[in-house]
């Protein structure tokens, strides 16, 4: 009696899986003011700048890399949502579009968030063990985030 009802169901949700796969998000790759661009503002040193490319540029800049799963739905939209909430907390490529105030705030959020480990996100690293960062890694980003914000002197 069970299966009556069963597969009925399993085919509707066969035809819905299906149809979700029609409607996609839109792809997070914008072209960007290269004038703008915080490496492009401010000295990165280059092993900072390939530590924010590996861990922090898929959800904070206007270009992500996507994995092949990227392409199933719901998958994409939960992936689209955390982009544009990184993006919309701290975008490496629209830097310069931000107050002298707030850019020094995002020196100081980045070296927070990286000291409490609360970047990259955990459920990125799971599925991006590559953007796991080692002890030395998040002391170069601190190191590095703290005096671009103690560059800020004036600011109160």
């Amino acid at each position: 009696m069970l299966m009556n009802y069963f597969r009925p169901f399993l085919i509707v949700l066969a035809i819905l899986f299906v149809l979700i796969q029609f409607f996609r998000p839109v792809r997070n790759n914008s072209k960007t003011n290269g004038e703008k661009k915080l490496n492009h503002l401010f000295y990165v040193p280059k092993d900072v700048s390939l530590i924010l490319n590996k861990a922090c540029y898929d959800c904070h800049s206007n270009k992500t890399y996507y994995p092949w799963y990227a392409n199933i739905q719901p998958v994409g939209w939960y992936l689209n949502q955390h982009i544009s909430e990184g993006k919309k907390e701290l975008n490496f490529d629209e830097f310069g579009y931000y107050s002298t105030k707030r850019q020094r705030n995002k020196f100081k959020a980045i070296a927070s968030q990286i000291e409490d480990n609360a970047m990259p996100l955990s459920s990125y690293s799971l599925i991006h063990p590559e953007a796991k960062l080692t002890q030395v890694e998040k002391e170069a980003i601190i190191k590095w985030a703290k005096g671009m914000s103690n560059s800020f002197q004036s600011l109160k």
